[in-house]
């Protein structure tokens, strides 16, 4: 016949002390700013990518955003700027922008892939949405997403 175990009702001191240290041993990722942005009526929350470690870390590991939500890259200068997918796990399309926030060209990109989306023309900024929902809103090159003038200076 076998005996039940008995388990303490609350945990080891031990137990609780390694859960703690799992907890404080990760590094907090701190947030980005966030900013509004507009397409015409369309309203936009934008997480903001713009010092390099931001730019490198993007929309990578999010398994979901919300419609309405993306990221705003801003750059130190206006180039010829690339995007790619890796570690990305969202269908995302991306728009260039110029330096007044027009659009130069959008980009759909497939998720987990090195494949280079790169602006026409010299871009100031990248603004990152779910894929399709430049399209979905008729929003083409030369459309002007508001607010970018706003954005924090690049470091």
């Amino acid at each position: 016949m076998s005996r039940p175990i008995a388990r303490p009702a609350f945990p080891l001191p031990g137990a609780v002390c390694f859960a703690a240290a799992l907890v404080f041993a990760a590094p907090a990722r701190a947030q980005m700013p966030r900013m509004e942005l507009n397409a015409g009526f369309h309203r936009i929350e934008a997480e903001v990518a713009a010092d390099q470690a931001d730019r490198m870390q993007g929309l990578m590991q999010r398994r979901s955003m919300a419609p309405q939500q993306g990221m705003l890259f801003v750059f130190p200068q206006a180039a010829r700027h690339c995007m790619w997918m890796r570690n990305t796990l969202l269908p995302l399309s991306v728009a260039f922008l110029d330096e007044g926030g027009r659009i130069l060209n959008i980009e759909d990109m497939q998720p987990q892939t090195e494949d280079n989306h790169c602006a026409a023309a010299p871009a100031r900024f990248a603004l990152e949405m779910n894929r399709g929902w430049f399209a979905a809103r008729g929003l083409k090159p030369g459309t002007r997403i508001g607010g970018v003038e706003k954005a924090p200076a690049p470091r």
